[in-house]
């Protein structure tokens, strides 16, 4: 069983609340949903849709064909009819008013009765609404429940579906919420900046059950500067933004190189340069991540491709700055970030949440001692002894300098955990390879789930995902290419920086690139449309 559902209406009609009210139904239901998000930048107005996809087996991405079309508004079916899947079905006003018109009540209302109209071809029993109307909606259910009995009786139903065992919706800003909650999180800052709000929205809700510290500052630049005083002072420090947010922020990010402060860096990227399309997604910070600061100083930038992805890489973005203190940028994006998810269960690392700090520093204790792997003992202020962080290159101790030999054993120093970071890296995973075949299709981040719905459909094609982003897995990536046929590059960009970034650290130059650069994601249909040509 595959359907495809599309949710449409002006902004603030509430076809997001009801998109994932359906999803989520059908995943207690025992079903496999994936549900993608499309507005434009505008509070009221404009045209805002959602896609279910819902499936028996696991599904990933959306597509653009649809078997139902849930209209808030004339403008969804004008928009998408053209769209729709033989023998599909369109409900809209003409079901929805009259209705309204009988229990007098506002225009919102027709979202509930489209749900009564839509379950109700499915067969699912009346009672499963109302209690998932009740727990959504609490104390205003009442209304809610009118309305979808009212949309119930209208209906008919046309197909049965069976009760599967309950499965999990979360979106990726949920995951990576999870993820920070697991890996011992105490404070999270962010200035509000789409698609990174969500997080804050989710962490803030928590906050006092989980012991944590959620705080909005004046701007990007006092988040980051705030986030680095937090974790001098030994605390488990995320912050939240877009890339003209980070923008904002990379002299304050050479600081965490320099200073050797643990920080984890959420980017959820957008359409840019500039404002850009600030609702839509892409890929095309890649490079800017990797490259973000002035100087030279090490980082680790990963990026999740689901949600499940994004539980367990936030984990191991605090785990590995916690551990080498360092900067490490978690680098999503719009399509990651807004998109539901369904899993099986929630699965968390089991990586330790531990805070590598000294308990009993000595005496002579020396911020920035000199170690094998370049990792000096952090302590915190108010043990004993003083704890310098300092800007300026300085000695051991943290205090300023500016001669030839100490500044050369620094930043050597800081550049041993080059090796160690590598190498623990190569244990958590780096790449992943999908399907069989002799020819690879290469990429990172969100477009993981069109190429994975595509794969099936596709002859002698298999996948390497890319999660770690720096320090570049070098040889298991060469491993992969030098074994294919073809090798194709897949990416929302314009350039394809992840072929750019290969041909620089492994010499293997990746000519064959599908690029998407319109503000939307894939969909297993056009990749699969662009591979044939």
């Amino acid at each position: 069983m595959e359907k495809t559902i599309l949710i449409g209406g002006e902004a603030g009609m509430g076809s997001a609340v009801t998109s994932h009210f359906i999803g989520k139904i059908f995943t207690e239901w025992g079903y496999y949903v994936f549900n993608y998000r499309d507005y434009p930048s505008l509070i009221r107005g404009g045209h805002n849709f959602n896609i279910l996809k819902i499936s028996d087996k696991p599904v990933y991405s959306h597509e653009l064909k649809y078997d139902f079309i849930l209209a808030l508004d004339q403008k969804t079916i004008d928009t998408h009819k053209k769209d729709l899947n033989k023998g599909g079905l369109i409900f809209g006003n003409k079901d929805t008013e009259p209705i309204i018109q009988k229990l007098q009540g506002p225009k919102i209302l027709a979202n509930n009765v489209l749900i009564g109209l839509l379950f109700k071809h499915f067969g699912v029993d009346l009672n499963i609404l109302f209690a998932a109307a009740e727990k959504t909606f609490g104390k205003n259910a009442d209304m809610v429940k009118k309305s979808i009995q009212e949309g119930y009786q209208l209906g008919s139903e046309k197909e049965k579906l069976k009760k599967l065992t309950a499965k999990r919706f979360i979106s990726g800003t949920e995951g990576m919420g999870i993820g920070a909650i697991a890996a011992g999180l105490d404070i999270y800052l962010a200035y509000p900046m789409t698609p990174a709000t969500p997080l804050l929205h989710f962490l803030a809700k928590r906050q006092i059950e989980n012991n944590i510290l959620v705080f909005q500052p004046e701007n990007e630049i006092a988040v980051i500067n705030a986030a680095l005083g937090a974790s001098f002072a030994g605390a488990k420090t995320m912050i939240g933004t877009s890339g003209g947010g980070f923008a904002l922020m990379t002299e304050a990010f050479s600081l965490a190189g320099m200073a050797e402060l643990p920080l984890v860096v959420y980017s959820s990227q957008r359409g840019a340069p500039s404002t850009g399309l600030a609702t839509h997604t892409a890929q095309g910070d890649l490079k800017f991540a990797i490259n973000a600061g002035h100087g030279e100083f090490p980082r680790v930038v990963l990026t999740p491709g689901d949600a499940q992805e994004a539980i367990t890489r936030t984990q191991e973005a605090f785990y590995l700055a916690g551990k080498y203190r360092i900067p490490v940028i978690l680098l999503s994006d719009k399509h990651l970030a807004e998109s539901d998810y369904t899993l099986d269960e929630i699965k968390k690392s089991p990586l330790p949440a531990g805070r590598f700090i000294l308990e009993n520093p000595p005496e002579d204790y020396k911020s920035y001692k000199i170690t094998v792997n370049g990792v000096s003992p952090a302590a915190v202020p108010g043990q004993g002894p003083i704890v310098r962080a300092n800007s300026y290159e300085h000695d051991e101790y943290g205090h300023t300098i500016e001669d030839a030999a100490t500044t050369i054993k620094m930043q050597d120093k800081r550049f041993k955990k080059s090796a160690y970071l590598k190498k623990e890296i190569s244990k958590l995973n780096p790449v992943s390879v999908y399907g069989k075949g002799s020819n690879l299709l290469v990429s990172h981040g969100s477009t993981k789930g069109a190429i994975l719905d595509a794969l099936p459909q596709l002859k002698n094609f298999r996948f390497l995902q890319v999660s770690y982003l720096e320090p570049f897995p070098s040889e298991a990536v060469a491993k992969e290419i030098k074994k294919s046929k073809k090798v194709i590059l897949v990416e929302n960009s314009a350039t394809g920086a992840l072929a750019d970034v290969i041909k620089e650290k492994i010499g293997i130059e990746i000519k064959n690139k599908i690029l998407k650069y319109d503000g939307r994601p894939f969909t297993p249909a056009y990749l699969i449309k662009e591979l044939k040509k």
